[in-house]
């Protein structure tokens, strides 16, 4: 509140937001709905969809999408019986259904390694998703809310992943993304129609969704063949926005930022755009997820 009674313009809501938060609720600021603007998703979208299970489940249901096979078990349930479908899928991955990064996320290649995982998380996780494993090459799209003259939700340049860990890409605070990460060339993109393919697969997501700020979506080939599918495994709502500035951090962009360097984006002008792009509280606080 002290922000916005000093005149703040605009609020970039670099953090998890939830139904109940005061950016959603607080009757103070009824009265900047219609003037303050917000780089962020709308609260009440958030509280829904960073439940992989529920966003997943949901995006599932629609043909046109990808995603890998998988189930939801919850504590205090028969987890052989309710896993018995993928029983004979190996390896299989095993993560929170809410969790930022890598965290949790483990590939497992026998059935007592996934069980063993599959209690460990539900110390932390009520529930927990169990997906086939994604054996291709991982690439991750940026998908930007209609902004700069474009109508529709649109997608930077593919980024791909690699030096996994435990064949998981790590946390980009343990590795950084520069070390492991690079840009799609345009040469390349254009030999390999499967990026442009998963690129509009990304904005569909994102067209669903209604986003009001970037979303990242985390996609890999289903084989090892160089031109099998992707198919999208990780919807991120708050993709990290971290970019090269400050001293000793030359090497800290975030995907973004690196897909972002393909239109010819450098961090403050990545940043600008973020500000183009922000919505009007009013705008957040009516705004009601795709599925209710």
């Amino acid at each position: 509140m002290s922000a916005v009674e000093k005149g703040a313009t605009h609020l970039w809501a670099n953090t998890i937001l939830f139904a109940s938060h005061p950016l959603q609720t607080s009757p103070r600021l009824l009265r900047y709905e219609d003037d303050l603007r917000i780089v962020g998703q709308p609260p009440s979208l958030v509280d829904r969809f960073d439940d992989k299970a529920v966003l997943n489940d949901l995006l599932r249901r629609r043909q046109s999408l990808s995603l890998p096979r998988a189930i939801t078990v919850s504590a205090g349930q028969d987890v052989s019986a309710v896993l018995g479908p993928l029983k004979g899928a190996f390896p299989l991955v095993a993560k929170p259904v809410r969790g930022r990064g890598s965290h949790g996320v483990k590939v497992c290649s026998t059935w007592d390694e996934l069980h063993r995982h599959i209690e460990a998380l539900f110390a932390e996780s009520p529930t927990v998703l169990v997906e086939e494993f994604l054996a291709g090459e991982e690439a991750t799209v940026t998908v930007m809310p209609p902004s700069g003259g474009k109508t529709h939700c649109w997608s930077m340049p593919v980024v791909v992943r690699f030096n996994h860990q435990e064949r998981i890409a790590p946390y980009n605070g343990v590795v950084a993304v520069m070390a492991n990460s690079r840009l799609v060339s345009v040469g390349e993109a254009a030999k390999d129609p499967e990026y442009a393919l998963v690129q509009r697969q990304c904005e569909a997501v994102a067209e669903l969704m209604n986003i009001t700020a970037p979303i990242r979506v985390d996609v890999r080939r289903f084989t090892s063949d160089p031109r099998s599918p992707f198919a999208l495994f990780d919807i991120n709502l708050k993709p990290n926005m971290t970019g090269p500035g400050r001293p000793g951090r030359s090497d800290q962009a975030s995907l973004t930022a690196l897909a972002a360097s393909g239109l010819g984006w450098d961090y403050p002008t990545l940043l600008q755009q973020l500000l183009a792009s922000a919505r009007t509280l009013g705008h957040l606080r009516h705004a009601v997820p795709f599925d209710q």
